[in-house]
Formats: structure tokens, sequence, C-alpha cells
């Protein structure tokens, strides 16, 4: 695996302060966050790097491996307890520089072949397990899709995996799926799979947090005098009583008939209706004669 340098990608020095890091990570994510860039792949790809960027710097414990192993930091303990057994004389600690760092050729064959049960270095036969490769993959759902609870197979690796997402999921939301990922060394572990969610817009609703906010037409006559209205929730279709008077962008507010609370079944957010009043056009002229009473009235 490549070495990814996380300062770079967070566009800090190697000796930010914790505070430092925060701030770049929020400034790229408002920048990069795929509600702003939908059909950008790149700006996709830019924003998994700089959460996995933050996630491992922000974390002081994985900061301090990152530092010392650099790619290989995940494997830390396992290198420390290695060494210690194998006794090998030339290791060296992973410097993560402008170069990249690493071990030296040499260091790192005769290390690692100490540790698989070479002889180089003085092994001692004895095998360390590792765990296999981490993979990310990508899943885009519509906002309808995400309301419900649903299973997808997913095609990893040349593999059918089939998996269960719970209602609520977020956009650019990641869940781990354990033991998903490449195959472990020497008996280890399996990686994981992470898998981060793009929820596509809706084109008749709109989602902030678990509220939804939707527009609902009506004729001004229903405006003016009241009366009823059938709208398209995302559960089904529900009838709305207007209020005489209703004015032209205002709003109501349906308790409980939002977006699904993820993994806490049966609570949810709300419904925001907004009502656009439609003028009538193209009036005959007892219609307009009629308005011209009003207006005489007024």
């Amino acid at each position: 695996m490549a070495f990814i340098d996380y300062y770079e990608i967070l566009g800090v020095n190697k000796n930010a302060s914790a505070d430092d890091i925060k701030k770049a990570y929020r400034k790229l994510a408002r920048k990069l966050h795929p509600d702003l860039n939908p059909n950008d792949k790149e700006a996709h790809k830019k924003f998994q790097q700089i959460n996995e960027a933050n996630e491992v710097l922000s974390d002081q414990e994985k900061r301090k491996k990152y530092d010392q192993y650099g790619k290989d930091w995940q494997h830390a303990e396992q290198f420390e307890n290695a060494r210690q057994q194998s006794g090998a004389g030339n290791y060296r600690s992973y410097n993560s520089g402008e170069q990249g760092g690493g071990f030296e050729d040499e260091d790192f064959s005769s290390f690692f072949s100490s540790m698989f049960g070479g002889h180089a270095g003085g092994g001692r036969g004895r095998q360390t397990k590792f765990k296999g490769q981490d993979y990310n993959a990508e899943l885009r759902l519509g906002l309808r899709d995400a309301y419900t609870s649903h299973q997808q197979t997913l095609t990893v690796d040349g593999k059918n995996v089939r998996i269960t997402i719970p209602a609520g999921v977020e956009n650019g939301q990641v869940i781990k799926l354990k033991g998903y990922g490449a195959p472990g060394a020497n008996g280890g572990p399996a990686g994981d799979l992470y898998i981060t969610f793009i929820i596509n817009n809706d084109p008749k609703m709109k989602r902030a947090g678990n509220d939804l906010f939707m527009d609902a037409e009506i004729d001004l006559y229903t405006a003016v005098l009241g009366g009823e209205t059938t709208i398209e929730t995302m559960s089904g279709k529900l009838k709305l009583k207007i209020n005489a008077g209703t004015q032209n962008s205002a709003q109501v507010r349906l308790k409980g008939k939002g977006f699904p609370l993820y993994k806490k079944e049966g609570q949810f957010g709300d419904l925001y209706v907004v009502f656009s009043v439609k003028l009538p056009v193209n009036l005959t002229e007892k219609q307009k004669e009629l308005f011209n009473q009003l207006a005489a009235l007024k």
C-alpha cells in the first residue's frame, strides 16, 4: 500500500496543533462535502481522504503511531511485539518524512523475514499474525431509499455481500462491516469494509438532519377561504387542512412525519410544509369584474 501523507491532505505541517488540524479539516469538509458537489467524483474521493486523515491525526494515540510507522501505523503493536520476540538488531523506527520514509530495503526484508519464520536477523521461526487490509466503498441511495430499512447486495473483491441498511442513514455517513476486507496474513483476521453512503437529493423533499421540508401549491381561493389539500409524504398521501387567510410562504409543522432517526425504532423528525399560493391567470371578463368588485369593497 502506497504511503499516504495525511498532513499534506489536510494542508498542515507535522507540527500542527490539534486545533490547527480541526480547523483545516472543517474548512475542507465544507468545500468538498458531497451535498455541494453531487456530480464530482474527484470531490467525493477527496472528501473520503480528508475524513480518513482527520480520523488519524485528531486522535493523539493514532497520530503518534502514524508519525512513527507511516502507512503501517495500524500494525504498530505487532511490529513492536515481533521486534521484541525476534531480537532484530537492525530494526529502525519508521519515519514518514517528506520522502515517504520507512524501513531501508535491507532492514525491511530482514525484519519481516524474522517475523514470518525466516532465518535472517536471528529469527526464531515464530510467525506474527497480521490483519488484512481494510476496504473502502461508496453506496449511493435515493432519499426515499434511505427512509426505510432494506437490504442490498454489494460486490466486494469479486464476492457478493448482502447488507441491511438501517433507515435514517445520513449523507456522508460511514459504517464498518467487520471482517469483510482483505484476508489476513499468517492466520490473522480479515480486514474490515468501510461503506460511505452518498444520499442523492429528492426533487420534492429536502432533508435537514431528521426534518423534512416540502412545498405545497394551493390556489388563491383555498388560501383566502380555507379548505383542504392532499400532499404526498414519505409515508404516503395525507390530507392537510388549510386555514382561511393562509399567506404565501406560510409553513406548518407536522410532528413525527419527517425522517426516521438512525437505529431508533419508531422515532421520526418533523415535516415542514411550505405553502405556495398560485395566482389565477387568463381571467374571464366575469372573473375580472368580480375581482374589481372585491377591490372596490376594500
